[in-house]
């Protein structure tokens, strides 16, 4: 008697290729070969290939990227979180999307900063080709609909994330100041963009340049001066964190004002110590004033993160024991072996010997 076996079913027969594919790959399976050769496809983790890079000024850069075929676009004005390998290490860092919504490729324009890793690898290293780990994009800072009257005060690089909202809201908006500070005339990120927008629209937009190696650092109190009716209009601000707590102090209407910070602004340091980061078998001495996020990443520790000012909860790791203060407030938090506690990295302190779970 002959047995006849009927076809395998379309699905087993998958699974049993790909088992055998994996058998013969191995260490890689198929879809490592799949993200070698094409590492921005639907199904893989969201990646995005760097395709040029623009100088600004002598410190900064526009990096434009092809995003990977699961990118579901961006409102103006959001930030996107991007891994970048430097010198075999991923590190994970924030950057305000500056491109318009209606392109294929997404830009980030990034000014280096003094003992950043990532800044100055984009800035300096990196080339066209590169391919970066991508999230979706993410952030409040956004313009409200239906925004007549617009304020923004920027310095610096606080200035990508408005310009994101210039580029793809001006048409919507009927009076706009920009009020942007600087070192110099030439260290104006998008300087020349912004001069030739107010000449191009004159009487709706404004430009007001403040350089602060001739004017001294923008005040509260001056820009009162500078714009009689700041009061009456919607207000966006990006710069630094004690700039923004002065217009935050100084704003009587706090809903008209929106921030975005970059960084976690220090009000209270912590006593420093020693950090033992357990899985990875390190201890650091650390300072009072540096997070933890920074000092685990200087010294080699793969650290989760994601905003790195305390709001997306990315860095959220176990405190296995000792003890640990919020840099934005001073509120202590420690911890006993076995209890299980949850501290953010990013604002967190030592404060005395801690041991880490990373």
């Amino acid at each position: 008697m002959t047995t006849t076996l009927g076809p395998l079913p379309t699905d087993r027969l998958r699974r049993w290729a790909a088992r055998i594919g994996e058998s013969i790959a191995t260490p890689l399976v198929p879809s490592d070969y799949l993200d070698l050769i094409d590492p921005l496809r639907t199904t893989a983790k969201l990646r995005g290939r760097i395709v040029e890079i623009r100088p600004e000024t002598r410190d900064a850069v526009t990096v434009v990227i092809t995003p990977g075929r699961s990118w579901k676009g961006h409102i103006p004005g959001q930030y996107v979180r991007i891994g970048v390998d430097v010198d075999g290490v991923r590190l994970w860092r924030t950057y305000s999307l500056t491109s318009e919504t209606t392109t294929r490729d997404i830009s980030i324009t990034v000014k280096a900063i003094d003992g950043g890793k990532v800044s100055n690898y984009l800035v300096r290293r990196a080339t066209p080709g590169t391919v970066v780990q991508l999230e979706q994009a993410t952030g409040d800072f956004t313009l409200n609909t239906g925004t007549e009257k617009a304020l923004f005060v920027t310095a610096g690089s606080g200035i990508t994330p408005v310009m994101g909202m210039l580029r793809n809201h001006l048409d919507q908006l009927d009076d706009v100041i920009v009020v942007h500070s600087s070192p110099t005339k030439s260290d104006a990120i998008f300087g020349g963009e912004l001069r030739m927008l107010a000449r191009a629209r004159h009487g709706k937009i404004r430009l007001i340049e403040r350089h602060t190696t001739i004017d001294g650092r923008l005040t509260p109190e001056e820009l009162e001066e500078l714009v009689p009716d700041y009061a009456d209009r919607e207000t966006w601000a990006c710069g630094p964190g004690a700039f923004l707590d002065a217009l935050e102090e100084h704003w009587d209407d706090a809903s008209r004002l929106h921030t975005e910070r970059f960084r976690t602004s220090v009000a209270v340091t912590g006593d420093g110590g020693a950090v033992t980061f357990a899985r990875s078998g390190k201890t650091v001495e650390a300072d009072g004033s540096q997070s933890l996020l920074d000092a685990g990443e200087e010294a080699g520790v793969i650290m989760p993160s994601g905003c790195r000012i305390g709001i997306c909860h990315g860095c959220v790791v176990p405190l296995r024991e000792g003890t640990v203060r919020d840099l934005r407030d001073g509120q202590i938090t420690s911890a006993a072996p076995g209890d299980g506690v949850l501290i953010q990295t990013c604002i967190s302190a030592a404060s005395g010997p801690c041991d880490i779970e990373l």
